[in-house]
């Protein structure tokens, strides 16, 4: 049998995962890992049970017990050597049983019937654990692809946009080739640095495909529209387009291109934080709330963006309803984002990489390691160092 462990797993970026590709990497890197770390578990249940057969003495018969070696040898090693490390235990399960006197004939049947039993188990432990190498290479592949293509489709920015610094992390709950329908981008435009964020209702290839509509539709508008009104409207054609009637995306639009204020638009989304640099938070809810991507023709009117101070230092923090919709694991409350994250962020503009971390890690505490939901955390902050910044200073960008 083939003994090559499965490819790596990437997740890319250091931004982009998915839970369960988290736990396919650890089972890929237990495959990975030498064979002495890997047969540790199975010698050392050897080494106990001769220890303790020997230490109690000719009357008494622990050498049964050498049968747990080949389930814990499935558990991380390849089917031969599985095989070739339960003939050793076999080997010590001879020795013990004729130190302990089960060659004697009144005995016989006991020691055969053990022997049979462990040659059973080494037969069922080989395939289980061609089983489990084949199961682990099949999900690594799947989940390789199917994050491929989410990394593709929201092709994540670098740290620095234009005069923006930003940081993200996306998660995905979803399993195998599922791949979630959270979207966001940053772009530098002519009218400035402008961001999206998004989360398009379900999940799977059909929440894929209207978060790629949203994207595409997005990076074209976003270049040529010189306010967010006109962003929203093609945004809002290009889903009644190409997404199916009653499907909706919850969106909300970011201008920053003015040196101390950032223009928004809401279409149904998450309100976004702005944390100042001592601590204090404030959450930005939309004067004139608006509906969802894919559901424009049921209001009256057109959505209005509105501008907010925004000034050095400051932090906006994006996130998707995962983040805020996060139950607790002890008490089932939602994630308490105001008043967690200021602690968090706080005087880390020139840091966002650490910052969003730091409330990824929290949300995770909160939950208890589990998330229900996609998540996209979202850090925008303006770059005080680079000539980006200085240049942004003197001459404002137009489109707020």
């Amino acid at each position: 049998m083939e003994q090559q462990p499965p490819d790596e797993q990437e997740t890319g970026f250091g931004t982009l995962a998915t839970s369960s590709s988290l736990r396919l990497r650890d089972d890929a890197a237990l495959l990975r890992a030498p064979f002495r770390v890997r047969v540790l578990t199975p010698l050392a249940a050897m080494v106990l049970v001769t220890f303790f057969d020997l230490l109690s003495g000719h009357g008494t018969y622990l050498a049964s017990l050498m049968s747990v070696v080949p389930p814990l040898a499935a558990l991380s090693l390849y089917p031969m050597e599985l095989v070739w490390v339960s003939c050793f235990g076999m080997g010590l399960l001879v020795l013990l049983s004729r130190y302990d006197g089960l060659e004697n004939p009144p005995d016989q049947r006991l020691f055969y019937g053990t022997l049979i039993a462990y040659a059973a188990l080494t037969v069922a432990g080989a395939v289980i654990s061609q089983l489990r190498v084949d199961r682990t290479r099949h999900l690594v592949a799947v989940s390789t692809v199917a994050e491929a293509a989410q990394h593709a489709l929201l092709r994540p920015p670098g740290p620095l946009v234009g005069s923006i610094r930003l940081a993200a992390r996306y998660v995905s709950a979803a399993d195998s080739a599922q791949i979630g329908g959270d979207l966001y981008a940053v772009l530098d435009t002519p009218f400035g640095v402008r961001a999206i964020i998004g989360d398009v209702r379900g999940k799977g290839l059909g929440a894929v495909r209207a978060a790629s509509v949203v994207l595409g539709a997005f990076r074209e508008a976003a270049y040529d529209e010189p306010d967010l009104e006109g962003v929203a409207r093609r945004l809002e054609t290009s889903v009644h387009r190409h997404v199916p009637t009653g499907e909706f995306i919850t969106a909300l639009l970011v201008a920053l291109g003015s040196p101390d204020r950032v223009g928004l638009l809401h279409l149904g989304h998450v309100a976004p934080l702005r944390v100042s640099p001592d601590g204090t938070a404030r959450v930005l809810d939309p004067p004139d709330p608006w509906v969802p991507l894919g559901l424009g023709d049921m209001a009256a009117g057109d959505p209005e963006s509105w501008t907010v101070p925004f000034a050095a230092g400051d932090v906006l923090v994006l996130c998707t309803d995962g983040v805020v919709e996060a139950r607790g694991h002890a008490d089932g409350t939602f994630y308490p984002l105001l008043e967690r994250a200021p602690g968090l962020v706080a005087g880390c503009a020139g840091e966002l990489d650490a910052a969003v971390a730091r409330v990824y890690a929290d949300l995770l505490r909160h939950t208890g390691g589990q998330l229900r939901d996609d998540v996209v955390l979202l850090l925008l902050a303006r770059d005080t160092e680079g000539p980006a910044a200085a240049a942004a200073a003197v001459e404002p960008a137009p489109g707020l």
